[in-house]
């Protein structure tokens, strides 16, 4: 078997990953681990039209964005393949020394990586499939998504410390911070007793419903906490009829922040409530406590790894973990998690029942995950 990362190391990597928010920061440790193995390498990331402000936030991991135009089997965008012909012509003139599939568990995505044309490729398999030729690892089912990946790269022949460090980051900007500041004057927010509740998530399977998200947000309320709810602009009906739900006052942020902006806010605030979606990962890489309401997503693969830190609440009918945009079996898994449940962890990550404490924590807390039904290992 060739070493891939051997002298000489492969000088021009692409990655193939056309993935949200979240799939993106659960990534991160594996490119780490990439830039570690390979300080001198040029990579270059193949990403939804979106990730290319990611790439810019990484300039020490990651080189280059290359817009991924869409494709069949691949539903995170529109599945149109006019663009793929002269994407594919253009990655096999690049010659890259090394493609790397990092989207999932092989299939469609081997196939496409392959035709990039790369010397050797390194991904993963499914059970029964004859992958392209390069070096492939079964799909490790019960890992954990940020570790999966990084197994991935130790099976590639990766080494040293950087595969140890499973854990997520997402650096912060001058200008975010000052987003930031200038969100919290104009809203009125005081994190020193700030709680951020965000009902939204990508698919409706995935979501807590809004009344529920309301009924703990009174809660928290009445109990002398400051509630921001968030969400993208395309959620604000979401957002707007959650608000509407409450009998206490909240503030308003949806569609208001950048993604630097809000992960600025997120590491300020003292707590975090959210859907299993990309704002649980962003919590995850600003060390910030909080409640995830895990709907439908297989909580092994992607519950935050920090148990003490980030409190996981899901409910494990049969059909889980489950693949619907929209449930078809009246969303148990949903509604079989109480407000009363929720909001007990809440108050636990608060550290009391009793309200606000009366020492202000720092504005960016250090302070360092609770399942109550997760399937076994």
């Amino acid at each position: 078997m060739i070493p891939l990362f051997d002298t000489p190391a492969p000088r021009r990597i692409v990655i193939f990953r056309a993935l949200q928010l979240g799939d993106m920061l659960c990534c991160v440790p594996a490119l780490r681990a990439l830039r570690a193995a390979c300080p001198h390498a040029h990579i270059a990331l193949v990403g939804l039209p979106w990730a290319r402000d990611f790439v810019a936030r990484y300039p020490t991991l990651l080189d280059e964005f290359i817009a991924f135009p869409g494709a069949h089997g691949f539903p995170e965008q529109a599945e149109d393949e006019s663009g793929l012909p002269a994407f594919l012509h253009a990655m096999r003139l690049r010659r890259f020394d090394l493609a790397i599939q990092l989207h999932g568990s092989g299939g469609v995505a081997n196939a496409l990586v392959h035709a990039f044309g790369a010397c050797a490729l390194v991904g993963f398999s499914q059970p029964g499939e004859t992958p392209p030729p390069g070096r492939f690892l079964a799909w490790p089912d019960r890992l954990p998504e940020p570790q999966r990946y990084l197994a991935l790269l130790h099976a590639a022949g990766v080494r040293g410390r950087a595969l140890r460090d499973d854990t997520l980051w997402f650096p912060l900007h001058d200008a975010d911070r000052a987003a930031c500041a200038a969100l919290i004057d104009h809203h009125g927010l005081d994190p020193w007793r700030l709680v951020l509740v965000h009902p939204g998530a990508q698919l409706p399977s995935r979501r807590w419903p809004a009344e529920r998200f309301a009924a703990l947000a009174d809660a928290l309320a009445l109990d002398g906490w400051q509630i921001a709810v968030t969400g993208t602009a395309h959620e604000r009906e979401l957002t707007a009829g959650m608000l509407g739900a409450m009998t206490q006052g909240a503030r308003h942020l949806t569609g208001e922040t950048t993604l630097g902006a809000l992960a600025a806010l997120v590491r300020a605030a003292r707590l975090v409530v959210c859907n299993d979606t990309g704002l649980s990962h962003l919590a995850a890489a600003m060390r910030t406590p909080s409640v995830v309401v895990a709907c439908g997503s297989d909580t092994r693969r992607w519950a935050p790894l920090d148990r003490a830190r980030h409190r996981v609440i899901a409910d494990w009918p049969e059909c889980r973990p489950c693949m619907y945009p929209v449930c078809p079996h009246g969303h148990p898994c949903a509604l079989n998690v109480s407000v009363e449940e929720v909001a007990t962890l809440a108050r636990t990550q608060l550290q009391g029942a009793d309200g606000p404490p009366t020492t202000r924590p720092p504005m960016y807390p250090d302070a360092p995950h609770d399942q109550r039904s997760l399937p076994p290992c």
